[in-house]
C-alpha cells in the first residue's frame, strides 16, 4: 500500500490537488521581497551618485558609480518579481529566484569595496533565500 504525504507542493500534481506554499517558500519569497527593494535603493543611491559611497583606485571591477546604480537597480527590479513569483506559487518563480539570488550575490561581492557595511549583510541575505529555496526543493522530492 502506498503512503499518501501531508505534504503538498505548489506547481505540482494533477487537476483537483490541494496546492500550498510551504513555510521554506513563503520565507524564501518574503526575503526576497526583501531584498529587491533594499537593491533598488542602493541602485537609486547609486545612480544619484550619492557621497554615502567609497571609491577606490586600481580595484578590478572599478565601474562607474552610476553603473553600479544601475546594476543594483535591474537586480532590485528582478528579485522583487522572483520574490512576487514564489510567493505566489508561479512555476518560474523558485528558479527565477534562485538565479537572481546567486547573481545579486556575485554583484554584492564584486561591490563590496564600495560599501561593504550593506554588501556583506546583502549578501548574507541572498544566502538565506538561496538555501531557503533548494532546501524545499530538495525536501519535496523527498
Amino acid at each position: 500500500m502506498t503512503s499518501i504525504s501531508d505534504k503538498s507542493e505548489r506547481g505540482h500534481g494533477g487537476p483537483g490537488r490541494e496546492r500550498t506554499l510551504d513555510s521554506a517558500s513563503r520565507a524564501a519569497g518574503a526575503l526576497l521581497m526583501l531584498s529587491g527593494p533594499l537593491s533598488i535603493l542602493m541602485g537609486a543611491a547609486g545612480i544619484a551618485e550619492d557621497s554615502l559611497f567609497a571609491t577606490s583606485n586600481g580595484y578590478a571591477y572599478n565601474f562607474p558609480l552610476t553603473a553600479w546604480g544601475i546594476i543594483h537597480l535591474v537586480i532590485g527590479i528582478a528579485l522583487t518579481v522572483a520574490g512576487l513569483g514564489v510567493l505566489a506559487g508561479a512555476s518560474w518563480g523558485r528558479g527565477a529566484g534562485v538565479v537572481t539570488a546567486g547573481v545579486s550575490l556575485i554583484t554584492q561581492f564584486m561591490f563590496v569595496p564600495f560599501y561593504p557595511g550593506w554588501a556583506i549583510p546583502v549578501m548574507a541575505l541572498d544566502l538565506l533565500i538561496l538555501f531557503a529555496l533548494t532546501r524545499s526543493h530538495i525536501e519535496a522530492a523527498r
